[in-house]
């Protein structure tokens, strides 16, 4: 029985390793969502990204009419690769705003200028602040905000040609 009972700590620490290490390496849900779906938009204000831009502000999104919100950044390239797709919702008279973290003026000017510029606003967040404040894990990201300036919609990563008729119908919810 003594002998049983110094096996145990063992036993109970390899358990515990184990645990920890399916846990860390298959978790259910690689993705992580903003807490803010359902809840306002939190207070802020930045400054415009480009000199003759308008600036992004949370008091924008209360007007009535709901607007997307593109976290991204010049350095992102995943970024580039939405650019075609945020292009197409922007034809379809969606208004999207950006929020560019981490960036410098003139590398947005020059992402602008080789992958389009489907951008209403652009405010610049160059602490990323924002970004967290709103629950963002990383770049790209797209939320969709209602006229009240309530966040109803989050699409993590790069949006592709399939994501299209979701974000569509997200927007369309939102009015």
């Amino acid at each position: 029985m003594r002998r049983l009972v110094l096996w145990i700590p063992l036993i109970l620490f390899v358990a515990f390793v184990v645990t920890v290490t399916v846990g860390l390496y298959a978790p259910s849900d690689r993705n992580i969502r903003s807490r803010l779906v359902g809840e306002p938009l939190p207070k802020f204000a930045l400054p415009p990204a480009l000199p003759g831009r308008a600036p992004v502000a949370s008091a924008d999104y209360a007007g009535g009419q709901p607007r997307v919100i593109n976290v991204f950044a010049s350095w992102c390239v995943p970024c580039m690769a939405e650019s075609p797709q945020l292009a197409a919702l922007a034809r379809r008279g969606i208004p999207i705003d950006a929020i560019a973290i981490r960036d410098r003026p003139e590398d947005i000017a020059l992402f602008l200028q080789r992958w389009g510029d489907p951008f209403r606003n652009i405010g610049l967040d160059r602490d990323s602040r924002v970004q967290m404040e709103l629950g963002s894990s990383g770049v790209p990201e797209t939320f969709v905000v209602d006229g009240r300036g309530i966040i109803r919609h989050q699409h993590l990563g790069v949006i592709t040609d399939r994501d299209l008729p979701g974000l569509i119908a997200a927007y369309a919810a939102a009015r």
